[in-house]
């Protein structure tokens, strides 16, 4: 499996609640509808939780600040990501998809890359 993070952080002029609530309500179940044309294979939204141990602990390690949320796409391998993106079904489900994105991803201030997971702990199962 390869991995699609993208460290998202939000428009100026939405608040963070805003942000997360538009992102789960309205591009999730886009991201959910466009998947198969996509073919994603697992989607997930890591959402910011604002606390004071959160703030705490950006203080002590000298922290930049944080992002509003992490998504996580994945797929079988870079070379079903690639072919996807190779029929006109999924260039423009991709295109719908940035589209969105716009409307509540400051693009210019969220990373974006490709990845492997290695997992060393595993305590779920």
């Amino acid at each position: 499996m390869i991995k699609l993070v993208f460290c998202l952080r939000r428009l100026p002029r939405l608040s963070r609640e805003e942000f997360q609530r538009y992102w789960l309500e309205s591009h999730g179940p886009l991201v959910r509808q466009l998947a198969p044309a996509l073919g994603v294979k697992r989607y997930v939204q890591v959402h910011t939780v604002t606390s004071a141990f959160s703030e705490a602990l950006s203080r002590h390690r000298g922290a930049p600040d944080d992002f509003d949320g992490v998504a996580e796409l994945w797929w079988a391998s870079m070379d079903e990501f690639a072919r996807a993106g190779s029929t006109k079904e999924g260039r423009d489900a991709g295109r719908r998809l940035l589209e969105d994105e716009k409307r509540f991803i400051d693009l210019a201030r969220s990373p974006i890359w490709f990845g492997e997971e290695h997992v060393l702990v595993d305590l779920t199962q």
